[in-house]
């Protein structure tokens, strides 16, 4: 049975289509054609040709190996580095600060 399709919200399709086409810029030059990438990667032509059109169903391992070839594999320590609301989120439900009650010393008494 073949798997149901899930779309991309537009933005997201927008995304992936300019990814792939940066990875396809890339492979262009290093002057790498796309048999061989395919062969370095462990993976056909058609999939490579499918990752730089953005077609989102592509493995994220397959990604990441097109990465290590092109010598871009630190590139995915940059993706979702900096959770700015995710970061404020967990701030936000951190417990505030413990309020110190102060005992009256005998000379105040």
């Amino acid at each position: 049975m073949p798997r149901p399709a899930r779309h991309l919200f537009p933005d997201s399709t927008r995304q992936a289509q300019a990814l792939g086409e940066r990875l396809r810029l890339a492979r262009l030059r290093r002057r790498i054609p796309q048999t061989e990438m395919a062969a370095r990667v462990g993976a056909s032509r058609m999939t490579i040709g499918r990752l730089e059109r953005g077609d989102a169903a592509v493995a994220l391992a397959i990604l990441t190996r097109v990465l290590e070839v092109l010598g871009l594999e630190g590139d995915l320590d940059a993706l979702a580095r900096d959770d700015a609301l995710g970061t404020r989120l967990q701030d936000e439900s951190l417990p505030g600060p413990r309020r110190v009650l102060r005992r009256p010393v005998a000379d105040e008494l």
